[in-house]
């Protein structure tokens, strides 16, 4: 069940000037349900990607990576759902490009200017037969205002679709900002199983939207995990058509802040949908690291607290066994930690200070933060000024139950 995850009507998920896009049901792993979604952009959009760091990338993201180090135009996306394409070797690889191969036909583009993505079950072989005829029926259905059903075209073990939409006044014009995301398992996007494609009508310069993707990236889904598994397929992608007409070029432009601050936030909110609906999900935590030394060590901390099975079963069992945290930082690999500096807070509630337990501490207030949906524990390292924040998730049942019946 998703944690206080919230989705927006219809009416409040805007349309991209120059997004097209358009949903079908390819059949590609089961019937009856939406799979296959197609992009398409207008021409001079500029697009951007960020990937995993996994080194057995899948092979839509090679080709993806192939084709936008070209440097031409992308014009297309085209997403599978039901099948990664990952640990398929040459024949994967192969088969990516056929898909790139398949709608450029269908749609007058060379194949280099569309990008493949897919997510699903890994080391299976892509069912090109089912994908090619699928791809007819998307294209039929490409319109300005698929979003929700592109939001749900992507999922695979996720409940809810996961989208964000938003307008902003910037150079006395209307901005629109629109994406989508998908994931709830293998969940520890080490960018640069999750996608997510992020639209505006801004326009912005291919150099400046290829540093904004990384570093957009680093500030929302390189901050979230749910099980530390870093997924074959992991992509972000940064699409803006300039059909608004305000454009950004560089820093010292006037929409800049406003524009570079609506995208950033999207890609937060879209991120934080991947952990409220994480695999099992009960509880949404907040790892906020305080006092570091270093960006390193403060993420150093809040990742190894954050992939805790210990840590994460006590949350979700609402048992302050808050033990497991202190011993989470203890070997989080920072050698030379004073652990009489360090302070742990659960919510409002002091937990330790001076290497142990706060004297004043009762678990009941432990117990009473615990019982809550959302949680946020901070942590004072005393060897700095640098914070920094993950977001992640409890283990359940349910998490053990979804992955072992995933294949099934």
């Amino acid at each position: 069940m998703a944690v206080n995850l919230q989705i927006p009507s219809e009416s409040e998920i805007f349309p991209v000037a120059g997004v097209e896009i358009g949903v079908t049901e390819a059949g590609i792993r089961k019937a009856g349900r939406r799979d296959l979604t197609v992009f398409h952009l207008a021409e001079g959009s500029a697009v951007a990607g960020v990937f995993t760091r996994n080194r057995f990338r899948a092979a839509p993201v090679q080709v993806c990576e192939t084709h936008l180090a070209s440097g031409g135009a992308i014009r297309a996306l085209v997403i599978n759902t039901g099948n990664a394409n990952a640990g398929t070797g040459a024949d994967g690889l192969q088969r990516a490009k056929d898909t790139c191969a398949a709608l450029s036909g269908l749609l007058g583009l060379p194949a280099e200017q569309i990008l493949p993505f897919s997510t699903g079950v890994i080391l299976e072989p892509l069912p090109m037969d089912r994908l090619k005829a699928g791809l007819p029926g998307a294209i039929a259905a490409l319109s300005p205002d698929q979003w929700f059903n592109a939001a749900h075209g992507i999922m695979t073990t996720d409940t809810l679709p996961k989208i964000h939409s938003r307008r902003i006044q910037a150079d006395g014009k209307t901005v629109t900002f629109t994406g989508i995301s998908k994931g709830a398992g293998m969940i520890r996007p080490n960018m640069a199983t999750m996608l997510s494609f992020l639209a505006t009508d801004a326009a912005i310069a291919q150099p400046l939207l290829r540093k904004l993707a990384v570093r957009i990236a680093d500030q929302s889904f390189n901050r979230i995990t749910v099980d530390g598994d870093t997924s074959t397929n992991d992509s972000f992608i940064l699409i803006a058509t300039g059909k608004s007409g305000v454009t950004v070029s560089s820093e010292s432009d006037p929409a800049y802040a406003a524009v570079v601050g609506a995208l950033t936030e999207a890609a937060a909110d879209l991120a934080q949908k991947i952990v409220r609906d994480a695999e099992g999900a009960t509880k949404f935590m907040t790892i906020r690291v305080e006092e570091a030394g270093s960006t390193e060590e403060a993420l150093k901390v809040a990742y190894s607290v954050a992939h805790s099975p210990l840590v994460k079963t006590a949350f979700f069992a609402s048992d302050p066994n808050l033990g497991r945290i202190l011993a989470a930082v203890g070997y989080a690999g920072i050698d030379d930690l004073d652990v009489s500096g360090v302070r742990l807070w659960l919510g409002d509630v002091l937990v330790a200070v001076d290497g142990g337990r706060n004297p004043s501490y009762q678990e009941v207030d432990g117990q009473r933060v615990m019982k809550e949906a959302e949680i946020l524990v901070r942590i004072a390292l005393g060897r700095g000024k640098v914070s920094d924040t993950v977001y992640t998730c409890d283990f359940s049942h349910d998490y053990v139950s979804i992955n072992a019946d995933y294949r099934s």
